[in-house]
């Protein structure tokens, strides 16, 4: 295969077409999604130029599935706040916090299946994984909040909205989210004790 340092090269001709050297082969953008998915590592480069154009490549495939059958993973809000730090003295941070908290993600939620797995076994409620991935998208609230506030402290100067008392919802909402901790970790004393 034809890699440039370990790295598959894929060449993008000026017709759109993009074709895998390490292949001999076109490859289309669900192609690449795939090679992504298995974790296979690749270059994209403009053909005639020679310049890596891998990331607005990977940009076009989450495009691409972010319009899918409304398989969307980032949430409006999440777009709206993104854009906003373009051009913003705070967005040279960005990439590298994003980086972290995707690769945090991605340890926490290998931990969660391994412990589902070892706890419960081959049940369908370790196939279930709903409450532990809620509990998962409370910690990245948690720390997309503590990422806001950092961003304060080194822009003191911003002007920030001020802060919403809790709404009955939220405050029933976390109620609830306690509540299915505590049945968690109920369900999980009970498993510990068989």
């Amino acid at each position: 295969m034809a890699k440039n340092d370990g790295q598959i090269v894929i060449k993008k001709y000026a017709n759109r077409r993009l074709y895998n050297t390490g292949t001999s082969t076109y490859v289309t953008l669900d192609d690449l999604a795939h090679m992504v998915k298995r974790g296979e590592d690749f270059v994209v480069q403009d053909a005639k130029s020679g310049d890596d154009i891998t990331h607005s490549v990977l940009t076009q495939i989450i495009f691409e599935q972010e319009s899918k059958n409304g398989n969307t993973l980032l949430p409006i809000s999440f777009l709206r706040q993104l854009i906003s730090y373009y051009g913003d003295q705070m967005q040279t941070f960005v990439p590298s916090y994003l980086e972290q908290s995707m690769h945090a993600f991605g340890e926490q939620q290998s931990q969660i299946r391994e412990h589902m797995a070892k706890t419960l076994g081959d049940t369908p409620l370790a196939k279930n994984l709903q409450i532990p991935m809620q509990l998962m998208e409370e910690q990245i609230k948690r720390n997309t909040e503590i990422f806001r506030q950092a961003l304060e402290v080194f822009s003191p100067f911003s002007v920030t909205a001020p802060k919403a008392e809790p709404t009955e919802g939220r405050k029933a909402e976390a109620k609830d989210i306690e509540e299915l901790k505590e049945q968690l970790r109920a369900l999980q004393t009970k498993i510990e004790n068989m």
